[in-house]
């Protein structure tokens, strides 16, 4: 496998976001969990990073696993690697026996090797099956939501997750094709929606298949309800002191991140009270202004890093019982 091809997006402001967290002196060995582990890019630099820290990491897919695996075994057993989806992290340290961690770290979207191996069905680039599961051992592929959605529930997709303003023509076209031959692979998909689109649409944003992929993979993954259940878990599982950093790539994911970090570090008490009781006081404090993106430069090395948008926070109180 080649290194060179996976460069982790926004790494150094990652690390910096993260440090206070884990450089405090404390009784206890610092844990920081990797909420996506993929190729093991961010884990290894955690790792490398901070001498004195154990690394959880979570991927639901078993070739990332084994992959990290070859990757970060000379760490030994500072680093713990899971089959785990990334809203199971409360589960995953009940068994470890860890009650809480001093950093968590999440790279949204899809890993490099996901996009980068042909097979899997994620890159629109190449002809391939229609899979796009990120776990391979369950649930249903790309091909079958194709093939058996209703047209309103594929519209919905389309919209909601792919932010795709053409989804009725490309849904019609869709339908109108699954009934001469159900869908398999990726070169007829992409063909299908360049044909079903308007001249002005495909002239801008680059290839006109990206929005339909992203949605698809979405709903095959149900990475959005994931992601409502797994940030505020994230949240819950921090120490008092502990940090949080969160890396998306599109609109959706960027608002989930944004609202619960504005709620914890919000304070939610009745207007109109004199002094502000300790159980309404914020339990976050956000450490980036907004969303942060990357530089330039590093757009220019990693094409992949356009569109990271970076949210950090710091657990400030415990949760009141």
């Amino acid at each position: 496998m080649s290194q060179t091809r996976h460069v982790p997006v926004m790494l150094q402001r990652c690390l910096d976001l993260l440090a206070p967290a884990l450089e405090a002196p404390g009784p206890q060995q610092p844990v920081v969990v990797d909420c996506t582990l993929g190729l093991g890019g961010h884990s290894e630099a955690l790792l490398a990073a901070f001498p004195s820290a154990r690394l959880i990491a979570l991927d639901r897919d078993k070739e990332a696993l084994r992959l990290s695996g070859e990757r970060l075994a000379p760490y030994g057993d500072r680093a713990t690697l899971v089959h785990a989806v990334y809203d199971e992290l409360p589960e995953v340290l009940a068994r470890l026996g860890i009650p809480k961690v001093q950093g968590i770290l999440f790279d949204l979207g899809v890993s490099s090797m996901q996009l980068d191996e042909a097979d899997r069905g994620f890159a629109y680039a190449q002809d391939a099956p229609l899979d796009m599961r990120m776990d391979q051992t369950t649930g249903i592929g790309a091909a079958e939501v194709l093939n058996t959605y209703p047209p309103g529930e594929l519209v919905r997709i389309l919209r909601a997750y792919g932010e795709e303003k053409q989804a009725k023509r490309i849904v019609s076209a869709i339908v109108r094709e699954r009934e001469k031959e159900p869908f398999s692979n990726s070169a007829r998909l992409v063909e299908l929606i360049r044909d079903s689109l308007p001249q002005a649409a495909k002239r801008t944003g680059g290839n006109p298949a990206k929005r339909t992929f992203q949605a698809l993979r979405i709903e095959v993954n149900g990475e959005l309800a994931v992601l409502e259940r797994a940030i505020p878990a994230a949240v819950q599982s921090l120490a008092v002191g502990g940090r949080i950093a969160v890396l998306s790539y599109h609109s959706l994911e960027d608002r989930l991140v944004k609202q619960v970090f504005a709620a914890g570090a919000a304070n939610t008490a009745p207007p109109g009270l004199p002094v502000v009781p300790e159980r309404y006081q914020p339990r976050l404090k956000l450490l980036t202004r907004g969303a942060e993106l990357p530089t330039e430069e590093e757009v220019a090395e990693n094409r992949r890093a356009a569109p990271a948008r970076l949210r950090g926070a710091q657990r400030i109180r415990e949760e009141e019982q």
